[in-house]
């Protein structure tokens, strides 16, 4: 599906930012980081606009954001078409030599035995390791 139908989908205004960081995301077929996106989307990066168009099209549904550890951060769109619905409940591997981030969808996290009167709103599991090619 083209960037610009994932924004119509969703009903959103389209914008050249919106749809570069789509693009990029598309065309790497893995999660990237902000500095990766930036270099995809040239003359359409701005930071401030960045940000808020991650923010949109997080609330969308569109991509999920993966907080590897506190330096690092990836993007990752969530499968689209008009018969998917979303799906960021899922875990991720991060390999630690080749630093490759991969959403593992078949894996979900929970549901967790909690204490009594305790909730779930969200969980994010990475698991940390080496890759089938590091190895």
């Amino acid at each position: 599906m083209q960037a610009l139908e994932i924004l119509q989908q969703h009903n959103l205004k389209k914008t050249s930012p919106r749809l570069a960081i789509i693009e990029a995301l598309q065309s790497s077929g893995e999660p990237l980081a902000e500095a990766e996106i930036s270099v995809t989307m040239g003359s359409h990066y701005d930071r401030t606009t960045f940000y808020r168009s991650m923010l949109t099209l997080e609330e969308a549904g569109i991509l999920h954001r993966i907080i590897v550890d506190k330096q690092l951060v990836k993007y990752a769109l969530n499968p689209a078409g008009p018969n998917v619905k979303s799906q960021t409940d899922h875990a991720h591997f991060y390999c630690n030599s080749c630093k490759k981030l991969v959403c593992l969808e078949e894996i979900h996290p929970g549901p967790y035995r909690l204490p009594a009167g305790f909730q779930t709103s969200e969980s994010e599991v990475i698991i940390k390791g080496l890759c089938n090619k590091c190895s």
